[in-house]
């Protein structure tokens, strides 16, 4: 049971390390974009489902770790959650604000990049974070 137990902990390792990639592969698309359009296209296509899956395959894998420990609610398993929340929330913020942008005003790309890069490095550091805190303990 115990080895289940330590290979559950290491896919979930794992699913956070993709999930620090794939919001760093955001940020460097957005940072190297030029066209608000084809931004938009890519995010609808390829970075909004890859982002989504790879929140929701560390959320699932926080459940199925919990479920292991019998649901045993510890400050981390919080912590944990409440992070997951707030990742969905500003997912949430950030892909509707780029669905409501008129990509045809002017600067309308430089006031996204703003705001989405902003959303995204806090994203990015509290993942870390929160994945430096498990990997100590």
């Amino acid at each position: 049971m115990n080895e289940m137990y330590n290979l559950g902990l290491s896919i979930h390792s794992v699913g956070e390390i993709v999930l620090l990639a794939v919001i760093l592969g955001n940020i460097i698309s957005l940072k190297m974009t030029t066209s608000l359009k084809k931004y938009k296209r890519m995010m609808s296509i390829i970075l909004v489902p890859l982002s989504a899956s790879t929140i929701g395959f560390a959320i699932f894998t926080g459940v199925i770790m919990m479920a292991a420990k019998h649901l045993d609610f510890t400050l981390e398993n919080i912590v944990m959650i409440l992070i997951s929340f707030i990742l969905i929330f500003l997912e949430v913020k950030r892909i509707k604000n780029l669905r409501y942008i008129n990509a045809n005003k002017e600067r309308a790309l430089e006031a996204y990049r703003a705001f989405g890069l902003k959303i995204l490095f806090i994203e990015f550091i509290l993942v870390l974070l929160i994945s430096t805190w498990m990997w100590l303990i």
